[in-house]
């Protein structure tokens, strides 16, 4: 399974107002997301970062990150997988992974409620040049 192994998420400082009164709407949460395992290759990699936008509907096509239904074994981690389509009944959507060799998706976990839809990805972030990584990562001095 392609796990997600951070996720941050930002509110931002003003909400945004068109209909006044109880009718107001705020920004969504926006944060990353580190992908972790192989199960989304070769759309996604070990390392790749992803910018995630949270709290928002589910998209046919689209890469989001989900939390799948407990097994036997207990919680399921936090994951990225595309959503393909509501489940039978309308009772959540069906999410799959995009590498058949690895990973757990809805074949074998069965739909994902809506609210285990935690966020949609809307882009992969570029991967930083191996000289800035390094200064990305060291501590300052």
């Amino acid at each position: 399974m392609t796990r997600v192994a951070r996720t941050e998420a930002v509110e931002p400082e003003r909400p945004l107002t068109r209909r006044g009164h109880n009718g107001g709407m705020t920004w969504p949460r926006v944060g990353m997301a580190l992908v972790h395992g192989r199960s989304m290759e070769p759309t996604l990699h070990e390392g790749d970062r992803l910018l995630v936008v949270y709290g928002v509907r589910p998209v046919r096509g689209r890469l989001a990150i989900v939390q799948l239904p407990d097994g036997d074994g207990g919680p399921r981690p936090v994951g990225v997988k595309r959503v393909t389509h509501r489940a039978p009944g309308g009772e959540g959507w069906w999410v799959e992974r995009d590498n058949p060799c690895e990973g757990v998706d809805s074949w074998s976990a069965g739909a994902v409620p809506r609210a285990g839809i935690l966020g949609l990805v809307v882009a992969r972030l570029p991967r930083l040049p191996r000289v800035l990584a390094r200064f990305a990562t060291r501590p300052p001095s």
